[in-house]
């Protein structure tokens, strides 16, 4: 007589190494890592078609009543609206996934960006909702970002193991970038019937890569180590690691610099809108088109991972990032601006791929919270403080002149970044 069948338990430390061993390199093989991917996929396109639906939406209430320069700004408040809670709370973020439950951390996250694209939905609906109230719920939506990416990004190594985890990350990103092409589009085609259904697809997103992460059985809990029970001292070790490992520095900063000089996020509407003349479906043919170059890339990194002078070649892909920006900046054409995002986005794969996989594997598993939190501030900082920068400049320069000036700025960060860390210049192997 056999005993009766026992329900699953989640996965233990010995038994998860010793199921990760059994894969080797290849991530897919891990169920856990395929559901992560599938939320992966499902959350950011969902960010991106609110995201689009949201500065579509501002742009049109608040061009309205101002020119192009001034209506710009408020596009800027967006981006400064959600990187105010990130600059509060990022930190402390990855203090905690360092001590709790990193899965249960990214589910809660996930719960709360949901509740944003409902209020979103709320206020569409209502019609007609001022702009301090989309923005005071983007401030929401900022804060739920700020707890997810030093926790996801923490939990990754934790399911696939450090064997697999440059494929993991290649197909990461592959999953960020199927959603940044989809979300754009999609979203850039729903916002033009409706802002409201877009929110409503959005929410509907979040709930399905919600259920993702509820049925992951790995465990989510960090490797135990003593520590001194003062968490600003934990926060504390965590930037001093940063600082003294001047390859995770070198990684992370060029990151901030170069997107908060090149980022073209924030103009894409007004290009689409005041100088394309595209409409609602070329804001997402534009929008997506930096996804579609990125994501190609991310399939060829998945599958041929990048064998060595790893450092150098990302140092060439921020310089053709730079370039590229500078195209879209002065094209009257929409197919070579699509062009120049597409190749611009492909480029911007190579580096970020390479710079991921430089951090993670330069940080011990106790640390990964934290440093991911350093390195999700910065991404932070290069993403919406460089949308209020954008935007910034957008009134000195005009679109056309803030592009410009930050393609040459991408490239003179390249060089003087090449040359302040010149570990990071020389770093081979990425294994």
């Amino acid at each position: 007589m056999t005993d009766s069948p026992e329900a699953p338990e989640p996965l233990t430390k010995p038994n998860a190494e010793a199921a990760l061993a059994a894969h080797g390199t290849n991530p897919w093989a891990i169920h856990d890592f395929r559901l992560i991917w599938l939320g992966r996929v499902l959350a950011v396109l969902a960010i991106q078609i609110q995201s689009s639906a949201l500065l579509w939406q501002v742009y049109e209430i608040a061009r309205r009543d101002h020119p192009i320069e001034q209506a710009s700004l408020y596009l800027g408040l967006v981006g400064l609206a959600q990187f105010i809670p990130l600059l509060l709370l990022t930190l402390p973020a990855g203090e905690m996934a360092d001590r709790r439950d990193r899965r249960r951390t990214v589910t809660l996250a996930i719960l709360a960006e949901g509740t944003c694209a409902l209020i979103f939905l709320a206020m569409a609906i209502h019609g007609h909702p001022p702009l301090w109230g989309l923005l005071a719920v983007a401030v929401g939506f900022g804060a739920s970002r700020a707890f997810l990416a030093p926790a996801s990004q923490a939990y990754l190594p934790m399911v696939v193991g450090r064997a697999a985890l440059p494929r993991a990350i290649a197909a990461q990103s592959i999953a960020f970038q199927t959603g940044a092409i989809a979300g754009p589009a999609l979203g850039g085609l729903i916002v033009g019937r409706s802002v409201s259904l877009a929110y409503g697809v959005a929410l509907t997103l979040f709930v399905i890569a919600l259920i993702c992460f509820l049925i992951i059985r790995t465990s989510g809990k960090p490797t135990p180590v003593e520590a001194s029970g003062d968490r600003w001292e934990a926060v504390k070790d965590g930037l001093k690691y940063v600082w003294n490992t001047k390859i995770v520095l070198g990684a992370i900063s060029l990151d901030l610099i170069v997107v908060l000089f090149a980022g073209v996020a924030l103009l894409t509407p007004i290009f689409a809108r005041d100088i394309l003349h595209v409409g609602a479906e070329g804001f997402g043919l534009l929008r997506a088109s930096f996804g579609v170059g990125a994501f190609l890339m991310a399939l060829i990194l998945a599958r041929y991972p990048i064998p060595g002078r790893g450092g150098m070649l990302m140092f060439a892909s921020v310089a053709v990032f730079g370039v590229c920006t500078i195209v879209f900046g002065l094209s009257k054409i929409v197919w070579l601006s699509a062009a120049a995002l597409f190749i611009g986005g492909a480029a911007d794969m190579v580096s970020v791929n390479i710079r991921q996989t430089l951090i993670q594997l330069s940080t011990p598993d106790h640390m990964r919270g934290r440093v991911s939190s350093v390195s999700m501030l910065f991404i932070g900082a290069s993403n919406e403080l460089g949308e209020a920068y954008s935007g910034l400049m957008v009134r000195l320069l005009g679109p056309i002149g803030a592009a410009v000036f930050g393609g040459f700025g991408a490239l003179a960060a390249t060089g003087v970044w090449a040359k302040l860390f010149p570990g990071l210049r020389k770093a081979d192997k990425l294994v």
